[in-house]
Formats: structure tokens, sequence, C-alpha cells
């Protein structure tokens, strides 16, 4: 998937810089394992699964990191098309609307444009992922004690930006003919936060019917 994601989309548009594994450590060698499962062509429901002997904090870490990148560069591809004009809130359709709140500058839930939105969104997840003692990289540094919660937080927050683009811009996708890498990228986030219940599913059911169309 990663080699049609980048054919398909412009690197260039990516919203922000990639994050990377350092080489040499557990995590690249994990994330390069869960690369060659997704480009083996294996069902995406046992590619999430958890590989025997592994941390699974771990695994968890790097597929919200990887998560991070792959909607990155998706919602990038099409912020051309989001602009205070064309999305003035933050929402997925008439019916949902979400409102950001990171306790520091926005205090309480605040109504913003959409592509405010995902700056923000995408700075606050860049933020904690790069934050060592939340995402420690050094070998022997456990992870706190919060490291599910945290990650939770972001695949939910993310699954937002999935929301907007699929309600708002996907007449785009389908014009650029990257719906079926969308379509994928979606199913492998979908059975990752269902194989290890990290989303409340109350909290999916904006993309219900879209789901059950290309995930069941």
């Amino acid at each position: 998937m990663a080699l049609c994601l980048g054919q398909v989309f412009i690197k260039d548009k990516t919203f922000r810089p990639k994050k990377r594994f350092e080489p040499g450590t557990q995590r690249f060698e994990l994330y390069k394992k869960a690369q060659a499962s997704l480009k083996s062509g294996l069902d995406l429901r046992k590619v999430v699964q958890l590989p025997e002997g592994e941390s699974m904090n771990d695994w968890i870490a790097v597929h919200v990191v990887d998560f991070f990148n792959r909607i990155n560069l998706i919602y990038g591809t099409v912020s051309e098309y989001c602009s205070e004009r064309t999305c003035p809130i933050m929402s997925g359709g008439l019916k949902y609307e979400y409102r950001w709140q990171d306790g520091d500058d926005y205090k309480k839930p605040t109504k913003l444009p959409a592509l405010k939105y995902m700056n923000l969104l995408m700075d606050w997840i860049e933020s904690l992922i790069n934050n060592e003692e939340i995402f420690p990289t050094r070998v022997g540094v456990p992870f706190p004690k919060n490291f599910q919660q945290v990650c939770k937080k972001i695949l939910s927050r993310l699954f937002r930006v999935f929301v907007h683009v699929y309600i708002h811009h996907f007449d785009s996708i389908c014009n650029m003919g990257a719906e079926a890498h969308i379509n994928t990228c979606y199913k492998h986030y979908y059975y990752f936060i269902s194989e290890f219940n990290l989303i409340d599913h109350s909290e999916l059911e904006p993309l219900k019917e879209m789901t059950e169309k290309i995930c069941n």
C-alpha cells in the first residue's frame, strides 16, 4: 500500500514532515515487519495482529506513527480544496461537528475552520510522538502508564480526518484516482483499532455505512 500511496499522492504536499523510525532499533524492525506484511497481500485483519513475542505498546506505537504519516499524506493532498471558504467548520456533513480543545491555547471546545483544526491537530500529535516521555525510543525506557490512553486519543482524532475527507472531499479523491488507496488505508486503520479496542465504536458512527461497505 505504501508504494501505491506514494505513486498516487503528491509527496511534497504532505501536511507535516514524515516521522521516521531510527534504523537499528526494535521499533524500526517492527515497522519493517508491518510494512512487509502490508505489501505481501495478506488479509489486513491478520496483518494488524500482534506478532508473537512482541510488546503490545511497541506495536501500537509503530502503528500510531505510521497512521499519522499516512493520514498526513492523504489530507495534505486534498488540503488545497479545504479552505476557510469551502470548509468554514471542521465537520462531517451536517450532523457531525468537531471542536478543538487542547487544554492550553484552547481551554474550551472551540469551533474552527477545518484547515485550522487540521493544523492544530497535526501539531498536537507531532508534539506527542516526538515527546520521549510518551513515545520513548531509548532501549530500556518504559512506556508511561497512560500510553495507551494517549494513543486512543490520537487515533480518535485521526479518525476525524477520515470523516472530513470522505464526506467533504471524496470527489477530489476520486478525481485523483485515489479512492482504492484511501479505502485500503482506512481498512488498515479500522482493523487495527478494532483488534485492540482503541476507539469507542460510538465515535465511528459518522462513517458507519461506508465502514460496513468496505470493511465487512
